[in-house]
């Protein structure tokens, strides 16, 4: 039989377990005795303050830890605040832990600033350590004969830690060295000489700074292929030829539209004059008719018109007659 104090004993031991889960999911007990097992002091009062705080304990401590292993100063407000602040605390730590072990100077506010910054903190130092080669696409450049040569360069670089937050990228670091090259190729008067000494190109390029406000040091620029392209001098020139003969073909074109224009006016101004001498010979026998009537010209006068007339019909036919060789009539 179940007495009340056996079902008190059941309700306080179940209330326990309860407090106990809510305590060990709210209060990270386990995570606060790994920091102390290695070393880390940190009071549970501040991992209670974090989740008060919205962050994950879990993603400040754990770094410290392994911050505190390496020999790195840190604490846990400086982690905190860059957790708060959008930052990967771990990605700085490891970044940190990096460059102590390669004796590279980087304070946490730096590499905090540089991943803030949006770029890879780690990424850098690896590189500081190790340099990264970046691979231009073929270049085109032409001498001033008019050959094309196309060049592609390969452009050794280290990061720069100071410049990380507010330098350019590998993309204009690949801008500039284009400029260079194309300006160096454009430079010689010959394209034999760019392909017999190539190195020149990355002497040229090398001695203009071109890493300046970029976020990488260029250590060296070497040409890892170049190649003969079209000849552009003489494409231009057949171009400009054949513009040439466009233009003078339009010219040539608007003189026979104005000459055809000015022949049809000339052709109407003649049609005109022909109308009009066709008028007044129309109006010839009505002159005549009139000079009778009025007494101004005589009957003499008449006929003697009429022959002038006749003896004119008679020395054009006589003229056309010796004009016909073969006689049948037709010039």
């Amino acid at each position: 039989m179940i007495t009340e104090g056996t079902i008190f004993l059941i309700i306080l031991i179940g209330l326990i377990i309860i407090a106990l889960s809510i305590l060990f999911t709210f209060v990270p007990v386990m995570l606060w005795i790994s920091a102390l097992a290695a070393g880390v002091r940190v009071s549970i009062f501040t991992l209670i303050g974090m989740r008060l705080r919205r962050v994950i304990p879990s993603r400040v401590i754990n770094p410290l830890i392994k911050a505190v292993k390496a020999g790195l100063n840190l604490n846990t407000n400086q982690l905190e605040s860059h957790y708060l602040a959008g930052g990967n605390v771990d990605r700085v730590v490891n970044a940190l832990i990096a460059a102590h072990r390669a004796n590279i100077e980087l304070s946490f506010e730096r590499c905090a600033a540089i991943d803030l910054a949006g770029r890879d903190v780690l990424e850098a130092v690896q590189m500081s350590v190790n340099p990264k080669v970046i691979e231009t696409p073929f270049i085109s450049g032409v001498a001033m004969d008019g050959i094309e040569v196309k060049a592609k360069a390969r452009i050794t670089v280290r990061a720069n830690i100071d410049r990380l937050v507010g330098g350019a990228g590998e993309e204009t670091v690949i801008a500039r060295v284009g400029e260079g090259i194309v300006s160096t190729i454009g430079s010689q008067t010959d394209h034999k000489k760019v392909l017999e000494n190539p190195d020149m190109i990355s002497q040229t390029v090398l001695s203009k700074g071109l890493d300046a406000g970029t976020a990488f040091e260029i250590l060296s620029i070497d040409i890892a292929d170049i190649d003969i392209g079209k000849n552009i001098g003489a494409g231009l020139q057949t171009d400009q030829a054949e513009a040439d003969k466009k233009i003078a073909q339009a010219k040539a074109e608007e003189r026979r539209a104005m000459a055809v224009a000015q022949e049809q006016e000339m052709r109407a101004r003649v049609e005109e004059m022909k109308a009009k001498v066709v008028e007044a010979e129309a109006k010839v026998p009505l002159a005549m008719a009139e000079a009778l009537k009025s007494g101004n010209i005589g009957v003499m006068d008449y006929m003697n018109i009429r022959n002038i007339d006749a003896d004119t019909d008679m020395r054009n036919s006589i003229g056309r007659l010796s004009n016909d060789d073969d006689g049948d009539g037709i010039k």
